[in-house]
């Protein structure tokens, strides 16, 4: 089959790989002019962390990865008052598990087809048209390419869902955050594989040493400190973020004064995405297109990367039919990634706490970690993926 995917990140990528294993022909469309770099670092684990090694990038992931040691909450002064070591809970998933930037997580996926899957960067498509035998989509540029089906890949806000499915307010839950992330080069303060973390009242900035002498910062506040409408363009972000953070302690105003410099900076809303099904017709959405948990769900690329796995097997069992596929694709996945979704929900309204009560609460209960059994008792259901991979190409 003929297969356009829109989107040539981690989800879109993926089900090219074993799309072309099996014997069709995909054709990825990126909007952006080359492949994306940076982004937020992920906990790989789980389901997808088994999808990587099947398609024999694991090596690549965790060579790009870091070994994450410890969590710190510190307080304004810098003293630790809160975390945990990482190995507890690295040891309840028998140690399968690395943190990797989402770009570099994309890269190693797209190098495993690179040159054997056609990919037309800096293009979307804005038109869909299903006919008797196919599709023919048309791109911005005006190009037009008949296909057999197309799939969704292109992200959150995404303009496939948004061609066939309707508007993105339709489907999208609001978790109560805003989030920024950025990179700066020479930041002074280093604290290698450590996630160091720092909370004010409704509001959080942490920040990890990475490679290169490079630090990637995240910061994350709740809604309602939000006044007024969302920033548009980079400049009304960085001072909307000054407003916010200008006063929350730490090292907030030196990694506010890092910001300025940076040329990564990417704002936008914890959402998640819940749709009643996830295709019509001959179109079919995947990973945070269809089914976004949120970062809060701490797997979003592995499970992108599972959907894409199981997506790309029930189209070759289905032996043409893509009905037929599409459906025993949302059966087989829809309890598994509900689940994951309202994990991640129920996570959402503890994740920044709103008083200074309600932080030194949190930091009480990260101690707790270190005894034994508790990180199992704690986080172990939510780190257990009930879900089981055929061998779908």
């Amino acid at each position: 089959m003929r297969i356009a995917i829109s989107g040539a990140g981690i989800a879109g990528a993926t089900l090219a790989y074993w799309l072309l294993r099996a014997g069709h022909e995909p054709l990825m469309i990126e909007r952006a002019p080359a492949l994306r770099t940076g982004g937020y670092l992920m906990d790989f684990w789980g389901v997808g962390y088994a999808v990587a090694e099947r398609m024999g990038v694991l090596p690549a992931v965790r060579q790009a990865g870091y070994q994450v040691g410890e969590v710190r909450f510190l307080a304004d002064d810098g003293r630790k008052v809160g975390g945990f070591a990482v190995d507890a809970l690295r040891d309840l998933i028998g140690g399968r598990m690395t943190s990797v930037a989402r770009g570099d997580l994309a890269a190693a996926i797209y190098r495993s087809i690179d040159g054997r899957v056609e990919t037309i960067f800096g293009e979307e498509i804005c038109a869909i048209h299903e006919h008797g035998d196919g599709v023919q989509i048309v791109l911005e540029s005006g190009e037009k390419r008949d296909v057999d089906i197309v799939v969704g890949a292109d992200g959150l806000h995404s303009r496939v869902r948004k061609l066939i499915f309707g508007s993105e307010d339709r489907f999208e839950k609001d978790l109560g955050y805003r989030f920024a992330v950025f990179e700066a080069a020479g930041y002074e303060t280093r604290d290698e594989n450590v996630y160091v973390i720092h909370a004010a009242a409704s509001r959080q900035i942490a920040r990890f040493a990475l490679r290169d002498g490079r630090t990637l910062f995240l910061l994350v506040f709740r809604r309602e400190l939000l006044d007024g409408a969302e920033p548009i363009g980079p400049a009304e972000t960085r001072a909307l973020l000054k407003t916010i953070f200008g006063d929350a302690g730490w090292e907030s105003r030196r990694i506010l004064a890092a910001m300025e410099s940076a040329d990564d900076l990417y704002y936008d809303r914890v959402s998640q995405i819940r749709m009643p099904c996830w295709h019509c017709g001959r179109v079919a959405l995947i990973g945070d297109a269809g089914m976004a948990v949120s970062f809060l769900a701490g797997e979003g690329a592995g499970l992108a990367m599972t959907e894409a796995y199981v997506l790309a097997g029930e189209i070759s069992r289905a032996s043409g039919d893509y009905a037929k596929a599409f459906a025993a694709y949302d059966a087989r996945l829809r309890p598994f990634i509900e689940g994951k979704q309202q994990t991640a929900a129920n996570f959402a309204s503890t994740f920044v706490p709103q008083t200074e009560f309600g932080i030194w609460l949190r930091n009480q209960a990260t101690k707790l970690m270190a005894l034994p059994g508790a990180a199992n008792l704690m986080l172990g259901k939510s780190l257990s993926d009930d879900f089981a991979l055929r061998d779908e190409a």
